[in-house]
């Protein structure tokens, strides 16, 4: 007999890691912070594509949650409080856009004047400029806090009663929140990130960031779902048959990720155009393309070659090391994208860049355990989690809260 109160993640083990992410995490910061003072410039680059990182996991995780609401799967239902924790990060990472709004004149030509005129980037300034900028940021982050907050709140509703028709709901919204996510997604990648060179443009880089962030929350969900197996109360729920649909996901999204980072290389190599370019100059042509080799070797084709193998997908230790592989080369894409746009001379590692993902990423695990602590590991109403506790030991599932 399951019960809501048996299925709380153990107190003890979960805050001393909150407390240790935390720890770590604002360690990180106060050192960046401090090194801010004496170099903005750099910490604002760094802090970009670590603030990338950790947002990618929560708005990749609530877009699996809705992918999952419309497909039904069972892989879905034993990771779907652990999707729903890190989409309730939302509200901190929007506070956590505000270094990027105050440094938008540092980080972005087109937001100088001066410069952007020699530039000849003038004809964009009706779409690049700061107040539109920000506006669009408010937008995006209104849009994302909207759909995650009915997702929860309808998801907290089923716990209560009438499970069916809230799950009709939810799928109901899932269909056009999906849309309206890829939509916003890829506007705020154009603003945040391509726009780093406001002379490149990709018609494919919004599906790229959309790919990364889908991979980055299901190797997060495989490596929360390796951990929480180990122990009650999920030790007995996750089976070998859920980490194979965990690794068949994570290669479905390895492969789309691949897919949408060579279409884009092949279109603008056989155009040659000059404005599509620019981007690909620095990275291909001095040690930066070294960073492209390990994508390719370590983002991909190694993923991609033993998550063909059966018994690997059903392993959680092997499958876990996996996804914190891929993790790791989620951060470097990631670097990939945006230090090249600052270092052109070539491939350099500043002491901000790997403290800078520590702090942001030690403080989002915090949060992120903190919610993961406050819901029942199990939606004990969802019509389908019969099914997916089935094939294993037999539950019953006492439907009262």
């Amino acid at each position: 007999m399951i019960e809501a109160r048996e299925l709380y993640i153990a107190p003890a083990a979960a805050s001393r890691v909150e407390r240790r992410a935390l720890i770590v995490g604002v360690i990180g910061l106060i050192l960046v912070a401090v090194g801010a003072i004496f170099r903005p410039a750099q910490f604002l680059q760094s802090y970009l594509f670590a603030y990338q990182f950790a947002l990618g996991l929560a708005l990749g995780s609530m877009a699996i949650l809705m992918l999952q609401y419309l497909t039904s799967g069972d892989w879905g239902v034993v990771i779907r409080r652990t999707l729903e924790a890190a989409m309730r990060t939302l509200p901190w990472l929007a506070i956590g856009f505000l270094p990027i709004i105050a440094g938008v004149r540092e980080l972005y030509v087109w937001a100088r004047p001066a410069e952007a005129a020699a530039e000849g980037l003038e004809f964009r300034e009706g779409y690049l400029n700061v107040p539109f900028f920000i506006a669009r940021a408010i937008i995006y982050f209104a849009v994302w806090l909207a759909i995650a907050w009915r997702l929860d709140r309808w998801s907290r509703e089923q716990d209560r009663g009438a499970a069916l028709g809230w799950l009709k709901r939810l799928r109901r919204l899932s269909g056009p929140g999906l849309v309206i996510y890829g939509v916003t997604v890829t506007f705020a990648a154009f603003d945040w990130l391509m726009s780093l060179n406001p002379e490149w443009f990709s018609t494919i880089f919004g599906f790229l960031i959309i790919a990364g962030q889908a991979l980055s929350a299901t190797s997060l969900m495989i490596l929360v779902a390796a951990l929480l197996s180990r122990r009650e109360p999920m030790a007995g729920v996750f089976q070998p048959r859920h980490f194979h649909d965990f690794g068949k996901v994570m290669l479905t999204f390895v492969i789309l990720w691949a897919y949408m980072s060579f279409s884009q290389l092949l279109i603008i190599w056989a155009g040659d155009l000059p404005q599509e370019i620019p981007f690909y100059l620095p990275r291909m042509q001095s040690s930066w393309r070294w960073i492209g080799v390990a994508l390719i070797a370590l983002h991909f084709g190694l993923p991609f070659a033993l998550l063909l193998s059966r018994n690997l997908k059903r392993r959680a230790r092997s499958l876990a090391a996996l996804a914190g592989l891929v993790l790791v080369m989620r951060v470097i894409d990631l670097f990939w994208l945006v230090a090249p746009e600052f270092r052109r001379q070539g491939l350099s590692v500043d002491w901000f860049d790997p403290v800078t993902v520590i702090g942001v990423c030690g403080v989002w695990l915090a949060l992120f355990i903190r919610e993961l602590k406050s819901r029942p590991m199990l939606p004990l109403r969802d019509p389908h989690l019969i099914d997916a506790l089935s094939a294993g030991e037999q539950y019953s599932v006492n439907r009262r809260e």
